[in-house]
């Protein structure tokens, strides 16, 4: 099916580079970080975003989040309000932002960042989820999140239809200072790969529970996710000691919808477990009614966080730090 699709996939990713060239991009008074990925689907962008929004307010900086708000109702500019917005109208990441920063909303990135420097919220520093290839905002550091399991990180290299990525991966690496590899070792094949051909940092990094997780020991649990590597999420669950008695994973960002909410409570009553999600899933719960509503309060949420060595920590900060400097 590739093959066949080939023609396709070349086609898209002359578009996607004749569009990101076409676009004279918007220089922000401040400077901008951007946290995206090469490829269509999750890879782990907004922990790292709230990882690197959680290092730059212990620097003494204001970071404020920027983020398209998918799937979600408002095309913005929208300042997200933790306690009262739902995903509906805002999307689940920007809920998850919006707990650790002051967060917009802004299919338009020209616009959010304009918004941004209008406050009300003082800003020394926008960090943009997702948004690599987009030409509107002319970013001073662009991370690029690479998924390391094997056979997932870059697929067959192909750009949709074809393959996973986004636009041709030459272009892409042009537009990419630092490449952080998630789930992954040093000496992971894709980081390996990778640095075969990328002149700029390959840093890895994992997800690891934010929390004790003792309670995880020995529990009965269903465990339910929405998200692009539910399977990353299961395999977290059984390393911590949980008997997994039933695995149900949903479409990225999917909505819990009456028949999905009412299988997931009777799998839970079936087996006498208690039903474990992730913080992106519950934050699309937030005000759901109904059924959902029931998972929702009988869910328990495993709470994760970005953890990389103390080596490539720092390297990562050292390039945010130079990127912020050469602004100033």
């Amino acid at each position: 099916m590739a093959t066949v699709l080939q023609p396709l996939a070349m086609l898209y990713g002359w578009l996607a580079i004749a569009h990101y060239w076409r676009v004279t991009p918007y220089r922000s008074q401040l400077p901008v970080v951007c946290v995206g990925n090469f490829t269509a689907g999750g890879t782990g962008k907004t922990p790292l975003v709230l990882h690197l929004c959680e290092r730059l307010k212990a620097a003494g900086h204001e970071p404020v989040a920027l983020t398209r708000g998918y799937r979600g109702r408002l095309s913005g500019p929208y300042w997200v309000n933790a306690k009262s917005d739902v995903a509906r109208d805002v999307g689940d990441e920007a809920l998850l932002l919006a707990r650790a920063a002051p967060t917009l909303v802004a299919r338009d990135r020209r616009a959010g960042a304009q918004a941004i420097e209008m406050g009300p919220h003082p800003a020394t520093v926008i960090v943009m989820d997702d948004g690599l290839q987009n030409p509107q905002l002319a970013k001073d550091l662009t991370i690029a999140v690479v998924d390391g399991r094997r056979g997932r990180g870059l697929g067959n290299g192909l750009a949709m239809p074809a393959g996973p990525l986004r636009a041709p991966l030459p272009f892409q690496l042009e537009l990419t200072d630092v490449i952080v590899v998630n789930g992954a070792e040093a000496d992971a094949p894709v980081a390996e790969q990778l640095r075969h051909y990328f002149p700029g940092s390959v840093l890895c990094s994992t997800l690891v529970p934010a929390e004790n997780v003792d309670w995880l020991k020995g529990a009965r649990v269903v465990a339910w996710a929405g998200i692009g590597a539910p399977e990353r999420f299961f395999a977290m669950l059984e390393a911590r000691g949980a008997l997994i008695l039933g695995k149900v994973a949903f479409r990225d960002h999917q909505w819990l919808g009456e028949d999905e909410a009412w299988r997931l409570l009777q799998l839970a009553r079936q087996h006498a477990a208690t039903l474990v999600t992730t913080a992106k899933d519950m934050a699309r719960l937030t005000g759901a009614e109904g059924l959902a509503a029931r998972v929702a309060a009988a869910s328990r949420v495993l709470h994760v966080q970005q953890r990389f060595t103390e080596p490539d920590a720092e390297r990562l900060m050292s390039l945010v730090d130079a990127a912020l400097a050469a602004r100033r």
